[in-house]
């Protein structure tokens, strides 16, 4: 991974947690103050962002090290490992808001819930406009490096976007003579917080299996060999992504009547070719078959 991945990848990672640890801290007091149990758990799900975004600097910066011995393909899939410990937080983040929530739901008492202040309801609107803007912001850069991780905690600041959605809407329902719904809130939260959860693992897991890339890709990979002149077919082509880049086999046709010399040129250019037109392909081998 080049500096810039880095450079990028560091420069969200520091604004996010900013973000986190003042909003962390805005809706805790509100929640506290407002006396709104889906404030509070909505700022325990913020609170988690800032150690989720520590895992994404950790998965990428153990990511962006340098082949070696041990590790003589890199250490992109450390970005991986990442973005599936996120998940795990994300989880149980939720159900833990999930508990408290069914606990007074199921209590059938709702008498001593106490009816949440304005100032939570305040709180709620604010932590959607500001999480909603870290989603757009994080997820544009993710989209510019192609960070696994940096998606997922994109998707994380979503995720706690909507759990605010929820928490404004108890908050307004309890408000209105139903203080239950503040609890209920709370379990759409924890909803909103398993299906993200749910989605980042199955990214990171897909990138960790070597599944192949999207048809889409492949074509555009066929294309590019077979314009290159000498190539006469493509016998094989697979293709793995590992981390945030991808991996090519190929076998082509080529006349087997010309000289070795000339077998390796078009080899040499399909290569070339492929690593020139597509940034994300690390490594190209290309086996030649006669025809």
């Amino acid at each position: 991974m080049d500096n810039n991945f880095q450079k990028v990848a560091m420069k969200v990672s520091f604004v996010s947690i900013c973000a986190n640890v003042l909003l962390s801290f805005f809706k805790f007091f509100a929640g506290v103050f407002a006396h709104s149990g889906a404030m509070i758990s909505d700022a325990v799900h913020s609170a988690s962002d800032v150690f989720s975004t520590l895992i994404v600097i950790v998965g990428i910066k153990i990511a962006s090290k340098d082949s070696d011995k041990e590790h003589p393909y890199g250490h992109e899939r450390m970005e991986c490992v990442a973005a599936i410990i996120l998940s795990t937080v994300l989880l149980i983040t939720g159900i833990g808001i999930a508990y408290g929530a069914i606990k007074n739901i199921v209590s059938g008492d709702y008498s001593h819930l106490t009816v949440p202040g304005l100032l939570a309801g305040v709180a709620a609107l604010v932590s959607i406009g500001v999480k909603e803007a870290m989603f757009w912001y994080t997820r544009i850069n993710a989209k510019k490096i192609d960070s696994g991780a940096l998606m997922a905690d994109a998707w994380h600041h979503r995720s706690d976007a909507l759990s605010s959605v929820g928490a404004f809407i108890g908050i307004v329902g309890a408000r209105m003579g139903y203080p239950v719904l503040d609890s209920v809130a709370s379990i759409v939260i924890c909803l909103f917080i398993a299906k993200a959860a749910y989605d980042i693992f199955k990214d990171a897991v897909d990138k960790m299996v070597d599944k192949a890339c999207d048809e889409s890709i492949e074509k555009q990979l066929r294309e590019c060999v077979l314009s290159q002149e000498g190539v006469m077919g493509i016998d094989l082509l697979r293709t793995r992504v590992f981390g945030n880049k991808i991996y090519v086999e190929l076998e082509i046709g080529a006349d087997g009547r010309r000289p070795l010399m000339e077998a390796h040129e078009i080899a040499e250019n399909v290569h070339n070719s492929i690593e020139t037109i597509f940034p994300k392909v690390k490594h190209i081998m290309v086996h030649v078959n006669p025809k």
